[in-house]
């Protein structure tokens, strides 16, 4: 095995779940595997091309980002995007397996995943610069001088986008997602 697929195996294994999920943000669900499977495709295909400039990270993400809004470009019709939904709890013996508490009661679960969901509903809401920036600052939590990289754009936009985006989402969810509503 070459040196250049070892490196990819690993790049491959630590970014895979990260890409995964912030596609299934930024793009939807039913769009998030296949955009995926693309960005690594990409990456696989330009590795030798990385010069080092900017980190890993970083690139691919841009890579990521440019993959979305390509889709999102060439889409006739916009697919309402299902809605995210919280990961299983693996449970061994009924203990959490990462935690080895016990898992939250049914109660307390359908109560975080409404949450979510209104989370998830509002972020969606946002407008396209700024749900790029809150998700990747609050979902994937980059610092700003990366996020300005990844989208090619100064760190005072990504400041401004920031701040507007969380603005507008401090808003929303305090007009339509009230925790009192779920005890």
């Amino acid at each position: 095995m070459n040196e250049s697929v070892a490196d990819f195996q690993k790049i491959f294994t630590d970014y895979h779940p990260r890409i995964l999920r912030y596609l299934g943000r930024l793009a939807g669900e039913p769009e998030a595997e296949d955009l995926t499977q693309e960005v690594f495709v990409k990456v696989s295909r330009s590795l030798h091309t990385f010069r080092g400039d900017s980190q890993l990270s970083t690139w691919i993400y841009r890579i990521a980002t440019n993959a979305a809004i390509d889709r999102k470009r060439s889409s006739s019709s916009r697919q309402d995007a299902e809605q995210s939904s919280l990961d299983d709890l693996d449970e061994i013996e009924g203990l959490d397996i990462w935690t080895g508490e016990e898992p939250p009661s049914l109660e307390q679960q359908l109560m975080r995943q409404e949450m979510y969901e209104c989370f998830s509903d509002y972020v969606d809401m946002l407008p396209d610069n700024y749900r790029t920036v809150v998700i990747l600052s609050e979902i994937e939590g980059l610092p700003n001088n990366e996020i300005a990289e990844i989208l090619g754009t100064s760190l005072d936009t990504v400041k401004i986008r920031l701040h507007r985006g969380r603005t507008k989402l401090i808003q929303e969810l305090k007009t339509h997602c009230k925790a009192e509503d779920w005890l």
